[in-house]
């Protein structure tokens, strides 16, 4: 019941061009992930379930509000037509607060933070498809100048943000902020790089997720220790690591490389560098995720419970689909 609603949500969202239906897949979706989120009774579950039923809520309220305030102006409730600067700041503002862009993203990696991996994979991944359906259908009504701040901060502050991190579930909070930042970015100027951004980013997140959940790692300290019992795992991680960085030949490239070409064929040479810079910052902490997993060996056996004993039960086959798709795409530009 709950993995459909979730999917039938998120459905409803991208079929609507009538704003409370919009709102009502919204809210359909939030409710589902919920129980989702807090099934393992454990506190900081509970804790991260709280924080983020508590953001969704607002986020939606603000939607509702700024619908109906734009419904009321105009008398028209379809989406493609928010004409009142308020409403449509409102909006985008609220739809923001539900993906986690900057400089609404503190809920992000304290909920991720919270959650097991699989949960952590659907939220970093499912859940942002019905807002950004929505942010694309209303980006021409927005003001350009919020859109490229929202995109701005969000990349320097999913940079900044995962420096210092030692737990993987935030660090890729982070990058997700990170990469939502370029989505944004790019927006007003070329929707289909937004779309093309979305999908290598779920490839490469998907990868991500589901290597972690199969080496059961939640923190840097126990990647050291993984190359013993999956040496082959570690090595196509690092590549997987270094795609969600950005660099060629891997799929990660894709985006970024077409970004900034945008950007720059539109005279923005100085967004372009600030992105770009930016991109640095992220590509750092993979590097050090990278260095802990595969260039180091760990000198003493690891205090954690020995995750190389038992034989894995889980499904590899998703996993090596991401893999492959996050690593070998980018022949396809």
């Amino acid at each position: 019941t709950l993995l459909s609603s979730l999917g039938l949500g998120t459905t409803l969202t991208f079929a609507s061009s009538h704003w409370l239906l919009a709102w009502m897949g919204l809210e359909i979706n939030t409710l589902a992930i919920i129980p989702l989120m807090a099934q393992h009774h454990h506190p900081r579950a509970v804790e991260a379930t709280t924080k983020y039923f508590l953001t969704q809520a607002t986020a939606a309220a603000m939607i509702l509000f700024a619908s109906t305030t734009n419904a009321w102006i105009t008398g028209a409730w379809d989406m493609n037509n928010v004409s009142n600067p308020i409403a449509s700041t409102m909006i985008i503002t609220a739809l923001a607060l539900k993906i986690g862009l900057a400089p609404m993203h503190f809920w992000m990696p304290e909920v991720l933070q919270g959650l097991d991996l699989l949960t952590g994979l659907v939220l970093s991944t499912w859940q942002k498809l019905a807002p950004l359906a929505l942010i694309i259908q209303t980006a021409q009504a927005i003001d350009p100048l919020l859109l490229t701040t929202l995109g701005l901060m969000s990349t320097l502050i999913g940079g900044w943000g995962g420096l210092n991190q030692t737990q993987l579930r935030k660090i890729l909070a982070y990058s997700s902020i990170a990469h939502m930042g370029w989505m944004i970015i790019v927006l007003q100027y070329a929707p289909q790089l937004t779309l093309l951004a979305l999908l290598t980013y779920i490839f490469m997140t998907s990868a991500a997720f589901l290597t972690l959940k199969t080496s059961s790692a939640t923190k840097i300290g126990t990647l050291a220790t993984v190359w013993s019992k999956s040496p082959i795992l570690t090595t196509t991680t690092a590549l997987v690591l270094l795609s969600l960085g950005g660099l060629p030949p891997l799929t990660g490239f894709i985006p970024k490389w077409l970004i900034l070409q945008e950007l720059a064929k539109q005279n923005l040479p100085l967004i372009a560098t600030i992105m770009a810079l930016a991109a640095l910052l992220s590509l750092y902490f993979y590097l050090r995720l990278c260095y802990a997993m595969t260039l180091t060996i760990s000198p003493n056996t690891t205090t954690s419970t020995t995750p190389w004993r038992v034989q894995t039960t889980q499904a590899s086959f998703p996993l090596a689909l991401a893999t492959v798709m996050a690593l070998g795409l980018l022949p396809v530009t």
